[in-house]
């Protein structure tokens, strides 16, 4: 028989040659290296019983198997030294959180929400943790919610000042759909598998895209956790997309209301995680009260801007800020530099809608070498402030690298503080008083480090 070509290597798949073989393994390996490397989402700062300040960190990792995210709880201690000295100690081990989605502490650090989000036609559980165990449970059917929002962008859960009620983002509950057989439409209750019927769909939407695919629209929610009972929150229009909910500050007489992003429908909703030219606004809503139905009506607080998000109150409450993406929504550029707006607040009044909104940090359009190049922001922490009350700290891109930026919220001078090389990236994670916890990153390497303000010392963690 005549020979038309060498036989394949034993130790070599079919179909694939060396060279294939060979590059598929070092892709793989690469792969590897990076899915290795874990990524610290958040931190939160808590005084300690012993002095100092006890740090919660919640930890992501690929699971390449599973094509899932492995979710960890690490705590560590921040130690006040002699001087200006601060030590950090981590613990031995990180805690898996299994099927954790979101977990969020209580302003005081005395209870710590945990959100398990449905799988499996399953309900979305929260759970409400004290110091020594749970201290409730409570499963939410998809008749009320979807699954709760952790994706960075419309996700937020807040607390209220006194720790009993909880607002936060949810998918809209899943609407009642026709069944139709043979005879045509159904009435009443029909099984759900039948060979001989099927369920008629709603109107087609347009979704958010990319990382949306298949979700409905973010709505919020607030959910007493004495109860467990779980309110929509009325008076929005419907077809806004809710995100980023935040407690106004109140008094112990005050009414409580939420503050909120809203994007509004008749627009072209693609790819809005990463293409920030989108309207939107903020808005004001009463709360829903437990006790009796309440007269809700959203009040716009940004009229006069084209785009307003991450919303954020000084620690006074004498002011709220936020994040504008207007130079993009006004010129319809895909994405480009943001500014920082605020708005004087008042406890006692009402939200109102003809609100006097002050440029903080304008718009960059031409930067000189080596001078503040503009905001570009994908977050906000929940708590930015320094003791002063009137300084935020937050990370923006500043070239190819993250930086860390000081912000005066009433002169509107601009800092840079993370130091000047092009080797790091920092990347706020939270703030103890007027220490710094900020993540150090490099290619296929992270460490911690803490930056005391003032002045600037830096204390690394491995």
């Amino acid at each position: 028989m005549e020979n038309y070509g060498a036989s394949p290597s034993k130790d070599t798949p079919v179909g694939l040659d060396v060279i294939s073989e060979e590059e598929y393994f070092s892709q793989s390996a690469l792969l590897k290296e990076f899915a290795e490397i874990p990524v610290i989402e958040k931190a939160w700062t808590f005084k300690s019983d012993s002095g100092g300040s006890q740090v919660l960190f919640s930890i992501s990792q690929p699971n390449l198997l599973e094509n899932k995210k492995r979710r960890y709880a690490s705590f560590s201690h921040i130690s006040k030294e002699r001087g200006d000295s601060v030590q950090f100690y981590s613990a031995a081990f990180p805690i898996e959180m299994g099927t954790t989605s979101l977990m969020v502490p209580s302003p005081s650090g005395s209870k710590l929400l945990v959100v398990r989000n449905a799988e499996n036609d399953c309900p979305t559980c929260f759970e409400i943790w004290n110091s020594s165990q749970v201290e409730g449970e409570f499963h939410i059917p998809s008749s009320i919610h979807g699954s709760v929002y952790s994706d960075g962008w419309f996700e937020g859960i807040s607390w209220n000042s006194d720790e009993t009620l909880i607002a936060y983002i949810a998918e809209e509950p899943v609407s009642a759909k026709p069944t139709f057989t043979y005879f045509g439409y159904e009435k009443g209750n029909y099984p759900d598998k039948d060979c001989n019927s099927w369920k008629g769909e709603e109107d087609w939407e347009e979704g958010w895209g990319e990382a949306y695919a298949g979700k409905r629209l973010p709505k919020p929610f607030v959910i007493n956790i004495n109860s467990g009972e779980i309110r929509a929150v009325n008076g929005i229009e419907k077809s806004l997309s809710v995100g980023q909910v935040i407690w106004t500050p109140s008094t112990k007489d005050s009414l409580q209301y939420l503050v909120f992003a809203g994007w509004p429908s008749g627009m072209r909703k693609f790819g809005i995680k990463y293409c920030t030219n989108r309207p939107c606004s903020l808005y004001a809503v009463k709360a829903p009260c437990f006790s009796k139905d309440a007269d809700l009506s959203t009040v716009v607080l940004t009229e006069s801007i084209s785009s307003a998000f991450f919303p954020r109150f000084s620690s006074d409450g004498k002011f709220l800020v936020f994040l504008s993406s207007k130079s993009v929504v006004d010129s319809g550029a895909h994405n480009a530099t943001d500014s920082l707006h605020r708005i004087n607040w008042s406890v006692e009044a009402e939200p109102h809608s003809h609100n006097e909104i002050v440029d903080v940090v304008p718009v960059v359009m031409w930067a000189e070498d080596g001078n503040f190049l503009g905001l570009y922001c994908s977050n906000i922490l929940c708590n930015p402030w320094l003791s002063d009350g009137r300084t935020m700290i937050l990370s923006s891109a500043w070239g190819s690298t993250l930086v860390i930026l000081t912000m005066d919220v009433l002169s509107g001078d601009v800092s840079r503080i993370s130091p000047s090389t092009s080797e790091f990236s920092w990347d706020v994670l939270t703030l103890d008083g007027d220490n710094i916890i900020a993540v150090q990153l490099m290619f296929l390497k992270s460490s911690m480090v803490i930056l005391s303000m003032p002045p600037i010392t830096l204390n690394g963690i491995g």
